[in-house]
């Protein structure tokens, strides 16, 4: 074994992952060994924690921890206390000058961060291990207050395992042991305590204050009260979920999977806001009113709802009856038709809803409620206001109702040259004007915008819908998959006697994007093109399926972690035929599992020690018994072996027949322990016999007499 880690380079293994890993650790002297490893669990912990800390300490971790184990390489002499303190009040001041506090979830985790890579500049004993041991579990657990999801959780799992082989291997003092010793019985302790894991989740009481976890940073979404373009066309990179559907039944055709979100209705001439904000949550519950299913046609449905940060909630456009959602949240429909929670969604929200096909509208709204939906800025747009009056000037529509207009304008798209693309290009200070007259292209916002501004020209009232339309069938659980990729903008116009109408203008210059759920797709890195010209069928092929198969994953994650709550844990303990279910049973039954898992962990440990090696046990016995004859407390130790027994028995007492007893049976005692494979249990039960046979020993022989006792001379005469 080389001595030092620079002779380790120079091993040769074959293969890669954690046996070369282990094998190269080998070389290593075990302290260098050790402290390399501990790093290695520290910087995973940061690198899991690095989204969610600024840049400059995530730089300075990685620093920190890079010239830590330069140190530990080049057996170099950790700082003194001088450098220690201004590492120190240097990550404290960034920290504070950063947030301007030290408290709070986002300081507070930056801190722990730092304070967690400094300990290991006082790497000296094993009490500073420890240390860093438990500061690094409580390190992975400040993860979740980010994020719950199943690639966090996953990490987390990693993290753990490893503090704890880490943990194993601190309190194995003596040689060399290797590492995969110590991740194994790492492996075997988390295994050991996963039962007791799955009955305190399962039963421990659910209280919403103290079980929610907040995360603010990690919910994205790009719909909101306002729409800039290109806001939407930037989602189209985003391939993040955004929610999933479980239809009962088969889902409705392409064309109505609409899912409606904030409506736009004020316009300024370049943005479009919401008429009314959801902030705050104030009225009546929720109400349908203005809304009437015109056929029996509806569809039943399960959404799954990803953390947005915001209040709306997406339903097929249009929900006539208020969702079904978890105990503490409420809903209500505002004025455009949209519903709305009493709180933002920061966690993973489940609810069911029944959404009609064929409906009307706002049929009765009157022309008061109807101004908004008819303002243009008078500057703004010139072009489409021009164009608007020639279509009323046109002979064809002079006489023309409001259907026959939007059938004009549609026209227009689908023959006049439109294409949609996610870079349209510079949109100037009309953007109608442009989309109309200039680029004619644009994505989905781009056409909805200029398609609303023609329709308030030409004096019927219109509105933009944004939301998402489409998605995806996931082949491996069969539930529907809406990503972020799917946000989709639409127009809404109001026509006499039919209410408010959906439009969609994107189909007219694209028929496959609401019709074949044809998407543009951002163009591929480097990486991607690549494997594109080599093989042009197989990211696609692979990417699809293991997508499939993380989303199913996720899916099931998010339906029976995260959305394990109070009502669902009633509900098995209902189904496990507990009756009546309160607070009261629940604490009941996970007291009686605590009790019988206690109970079945003594009956394990009292078993365990009756089928302990029945060698050791003849061999504490033997020990037992020489204890009467005076075996002194150092060989009265379960390190003892027969043959120092033996030595002491010839020792210590005279030649007689007990001895000789006493000696063959400790010898055949030795020998059948260290004897080849062939050593039956025949052998041992007979050795257990003649142990029951063996005689006293007696007293101990008087020691020999000193040389200086030899030569004294005798007294008198």
């Amino acid at each position: 074994m080389t001595d030092s880690p620079q002779a380790a380079r120079a091993t040769t293994v074959p293969s890669w992952g954690l046996r070369r890993l282990f094998s190269l650790s080998a070389g290593w002297p075990r302290e260098s060994r050790d402290t390399l490893f501990l790093l290695g669990i520290t910087a995973w912990i940061v690198l899991l924690q690095a989204p969610h800390i600024p840049l400059w300490a995530s730089a300075l971790a990685g620093g920190l921890l890079t010239w830590r184990a330069a140190m530990t390489w080049q057996h170099q002499p950790l700082p003194g206390m001088p450098v220690r303190v201004a590492l120190l009040v240097a990550c404290v001041g960034g920290t504070a000058l950063h947030f301007h506090t030290i408290a709070g979830r986002d300081a507070g985790s930056t801190l722990i961060v730092l304070l967690l890579v400094l300990k290991t500049f006082e790497l000296r004993a094993r009490r500073d291990a420890f240390v860093i041991f438990f500061l690094g579990f409580f390190t992975l657990l400040s993860h979740f207050f980010y994020s719950q999801s199943l690639a966090t959780a996953t990490g987390i799992l990693i993290g753990v395992i490893a503090l704890l082989a880490g943990l194993v291997n601190a309190q194995l003092r003596a040689g060399y042991p290797p590492l995969r010793q110590s991740f194994g019985i790492a492996l075997r302790m988390a295994a050991w305590g996963t039962p007791l894991m799955l009955v305190l989740f399962v039963l421990f009481p659910r209280f919403a204050p103290l079980w929610g976890m907040p995360s603010n940073d990690m919910a994205r979404t790009g719909l909101s009260g306002d729409m800039r373009l290109g806001n939407i066309a930037r989602l189209v990179e985003d391939d993040s979920v955004a929610f999933r559907v479980r239809f009962e039944g088969e889902p409705p055709p392409q064309p109505f999977l609409y899912f409606r979100g904030p409506v736009m209705e004020r316009f300024d001439g370049h943005e479009w806001h919401a008429l009314q904000e959801p902030f705050p949550f104030r009225g009546p519950p929720a109400t349908t009113a203005g809304l009437v299913a015109a056929s029996p046609a509806s569809v039943r449905y399960e959404v799954l709802l990803q953390p947005h940060q915001k209040q709306w909630l997406l339903l097929l456009d249009v929900t006539v009856k208020p969702p079904q959602l978890p105990a503490g949240w409420s809903s209500r429909q505002m004025p455009a038709y949209e519903w709305i929670t009493n709180r933002p969604v920061t966690d993973v929200l489940r609810y069911r809803a029944t959404s009609a096909l064929h409906y009307v509208a706002g049929a009765d709204t009157s022309a008061q409620q109807l101004r908004t939906d008819l303002y243009s800025p008078a500057a703004a747009n010139p072009r489409t206001r021009a164009l608007a009056q020639s279509l009323r000037a046109d002979p064809r529509l002079a006489q023309a109702g409001p259907d026959a207009l939007v059938a004009a304008v549609m026209e227009r798209l689908r023959t006049g040259g439109y294409t949609y693309t996610l870079e349209p290009g510079p949109t100037g200070t009309d953007p109608a004007d442009t989309f109309w007259f200039d680029s004619k292209q644009g994505f989905c916002e781009h056409i909805a915008n200029a398609f609303v501004v023609l329709m308030r020209d030409l004096g019927i009232p219109a509105r933009v819908v944004t939301g998402y339309q489409g998605g995806e069938r996931n082949p491996v659980d069969g539930l529907w998959t809406v990503r972020q990729r799917d946000a989709h903008a639409w127009a809404e116009v109001w026509l006499p006697r039919r209410g408010w109408v959906r439009i969609d203008p994107t189909s007219a210059v694209s028929p496959g994007r609401t019709g074949s759920l044809a998407r543009l797709e951002p163009r591929p890195g480097a990486l991607g093109s690549m494997v594109e010209r080599l093989d042009p069928g197989f990211a696609p092929r692979s990417g699809r399926s293991l997508r499939n198969l993380w989303d199913a994953a996720n899916t099931r994650w998010n339906s029976w972690i995260i959305n394990y709550t109070q009502d669902r844990q009633f509900d098995l303990l209902r189904q496990l035929g507990f009756g009546q279910v309160n607070w009261t049973t629940l604490v009941q039954v996970l007291a009686g599992l605590l009790i019988a898992l206690a109970l079945a962990g003594g009956l394990w440990s009292l078993l365990e020690h009756r089928t302990t090696d029945p060698w050791l046990r003849l061999l504490a016995r033997a020990r037992q018994r020489l204890a009467q004859w005076g075996l002194p407390a150092t060989l009265n130790q379960p390190a003892s072996t027969p043959g120092q027994l033996r030595s002491w028995v010839l020792a210590t007492f005279a030649a007689t027949p007990a001895r000789k007893a006493w000696i063959d049976w400790l010898t055949a005692l030795e020998t059948w322990r260290y004897a080849a494979r062939g050593a039956s249990p025949a052998e041992l039960t007979l050795l257990r016999r003649r142990a029951r046979q063996l005689p006293s020993l007696g007293r101990p022989r008087p020691a020999a007499p000193s040389a200086t006792q030899k030569t004294a001379p005798k007294g008198g005469r």
